[in-house]
């Protein structure tokens, strides 16, 4: 039971902190595109490079798994990310998944690290 709960760990936290990692990138590359999306959501584009950063520092404090409080603050400052980009989207009445997807694997790592891990 334990190594399938690890397993299960292991598979939402990669996939879901890979994958901010690789948006936080892309948040550079693509900051002209992106401005058009957040001034669409309401958000001001100045907070893109911020966020940019955030989502990299926080997602590597989690996959390093080193300091206990910052990384209780990671996992609760991604929950109100995922939380403000569903509310966004919903404002706008556009459907995208990415962020319930994206808290459900949150809540799935969060849950299960804390299962494994005493």
């Amino acid at each position: 039971m334990v190594i399938k709960q690890k397993h299960i760990y292991w598979l939402s936290t990669i996939i879901l902190f890979g994958t901010l990692i690789a948006t936080g990138i892309l948040y550079f590359v693509y900051h002209d595109t992106l401005s058009i999306y957040f001034k669409h959501y309401g958000y001001p584009t100045y907070i893109i490079y911020p966020l940019a950063v955030a989502k990299i520092v926080g997602a590597m404090v989690i996959l390093y798994n080193k300091n206990k409080l910052l990384k209780e603050l990671a996992y609760i400052g991604f929950f109100f990310n995922f939380i403000l980009a569903f509310f966004a989207h919903y404002m706008i009445n556009e459907f995208d998944p990415f962020p319930s997807i994206s808290l459900l694997l949150l809540l799935i790592s969060y849950f299960t690290g804390k299962k494994i891990r005493p």
